[in-house]
């Protein structure tokens, strides 16, 4: 079984564009500001005028790539690349092993870029009751794309219950996993937490201990 290359890796991902370059670009030049004003003074204290004036761009651009200040805290860009990652492993390969590998990625890629936003990122859905009602109203949006890739190696219809369930207990679970993870300080490594999570998914709850 050969596996495929990830686009999760920089050096694998297609060349883009310079539209699409700056674009990328501009996110993460307001996401970058978003997490530096938090940190210097608090989630509510931070405005978006700030977050504009600090990224060197104007409110009206900040709103037209984030809707809302929370967006700017759960949107990254690691969505459509585990898509396509996900689509990209071998046909036999059992589907947990597959969303293993793409969740792993995902997590390593977050860690290396900056392990203090990450947690930070936990640490917001968990104190902040926008951030967390905002992480609960993504998880139909993102679920809607992983349906899409469960149901191709499936061979179901992405709108079927069981291609629905699945999807939303899979998202639920990631997001159950950040909080608990952030709940507890942050002890213990965030992949081996999610190696925990999908054991339950794939194997249900433990046998009750005597």
């Amino acid at each position: 079984m050969t596996a495929a290359r990830s686009p999760l890796s920089p050096a694998d991902r297609p060349q883009l564009g310079l539209r699409e370059r700056k674009k990328i670009k501009t996110r993460e030049a307001i996401r970058t500001a978003t997490y530096a004003l938090i940190k210097e003074q608090g989630y509510d204290a931070t405005t978006i005028e700030q977050i504009a004036e600090r990224a060197e761009v104007s409110p009206s651009t900040v709103f037209r790539y984030f809707p809302t200040k929370e967006d700017i805290v759960l949107t990254d860009e690691y969505d459509p690349l585990m898509l396509e990652e996900l689509r990209n492993r071998p046909v036999d390969e059992p589907w947990m092993d597959s969303l293993r590998h793409v969740m792993r990625i995902a997590i390593q890629g977050n860690m290396a870029e900056d392990p203090d936003v990450a947690r930070m990122r936990a640490h917001l859905g968990v104190q902040i009751p926008a951030v967390r009602a905002r992480m609960v109203e993504s998880m139909s949006e993102t679920s809607r794309m992983v349906r899409e890739a469960i149901a191709e190696r499936a061979g179901l219809s992405p709108d079927s219950l069981e291609v629905r369930v699945f999807a939303m207990s899979l998202i639920g679970g990631l997001m159950e996993v950040s909080m608990y993870w952030a709940e507890n300080d942050f002890e213990g490594e965030l992949s081996d937490h999610l190696d925990h999570a999908l054991d339950v998914l794939e194997h249900g709850l433990p046998a009750k201990k005597s």
